[in-house]
């Protein structure tokens, strides 16, 4: 018998599957948050997904100019939160009153201030949020809608979005930025804001910036599946084409396992 035969026999194998249930009846998640012990490698790990999250949003074409921001609550001074400047750049750190505190000596988009400050005021739960002028997502806005609970990768999003329904042009407005947030509700953490985008927020970046890649990808779907069933379409001239949606028990479920903090942050890990 082999060395390597012998180690096996003597260790307790186990499944590698994430729905295995371990010693104590729980389900084993292979996926978790490796948040740093230190809150100064906290700060630096956060940031990290700013950059990526950025460099992401940019790849698959989220990017309009200066309309996209992503904020991050600092985790030293919670007070204060990272947002992006104007250009390349750094980070700039700023607090409630707009005021640069650290980072780049840069301007900040006013109306990215406005929402974010107002958003992370209301909701001390949201770490990070992000707010891109995505395609699809400025597409379906148009509607003032949520999305429908359709497929699997939509129920990402059961009993956890909102719409803001009252576009009132660029926010620069600290009234206007209280109004969204508002929208959020307590608990909510995605928003459709009707004729202009998406925003996502989360515990961390890559949570927010994992909402924001799959809400974007369910808009196109949802316009995809009206385009189907619409008036002089296949699907409404058709019997054979009809909407099918998710069932209240299932949605719940797949909302467990798809849309979890965990879940979502595994999607953007660095």
């Amino acid at each position: 018998m082999s060395s390597i035969t012998k180690i096996l026999k003597n260790e307790t194998l186990s499944s590698v599957l994430n729905t295995e249930k371990s010693s104590n009846g729980e389900v084993k998640r292979l996926h978790h948050i490796p948040r740093p012990a230190i809150t100064e490698a906290e700060r630096q790990w956060k940031l990290g997904q700013m950059t990526v999250a950025f460099r992401v949003f940019a790849k698959l074409g989220f990017a309009d100019g200066s309309s996209g921001h992503i904020s991050l609550r600092d985790p030293i001074e919670p007070q204060n939160f990272w947002v992006n400047p104007y250009g390349v750049s750094d980070m700039v750190r700023i607090d409630e009153n707009s005021i640069r505190v650290d980072g780049a000596d840069k301007s900040v988009n006013t109306a990215g201030f406005m929402i974010h400050s107002a958003i992370h005021q209301r909701r001390p739960d949201i770490h990070a949020a992000c707010h891109m002028h995505s395609p699809y997502g400025r597409a379906w806005s148009t509607f003032g809608k949520p999305i429908n609970i359709i497929n699997q990768d939509s129920c990402m999003f059961f009993d956890d979005i909102s719409v803001y329904p009252a576009f009132g042009g660029v926010v620069f407005t600290q009234e206007e930025g209280q109004q969204i947030a508002s929208y959020l509700s307590p608990k909510n953490k995605n928003l459709i804001m009707q004729n202009h985008g998406l925003l996502t927020a989360g515990g961390t970046v890559a949570e927010a910036a994992a909402f924001l890649i799959a809400i974007e990808h369910a808009c196109q779907a949802q316009l995809s599946v009206e385009a189907s069933t619409a008036p002089g379409s296949l699907g409404a001239v058709s019997s054979e084409l009809k909407k099918s949606f998710v069932d209240y028990e299932t949605a719940v479920y797949t909302k467990k396992g798809t849309g979890s903090p965990e879940a979502m942050y595994m999607q953007v890990e660095p």
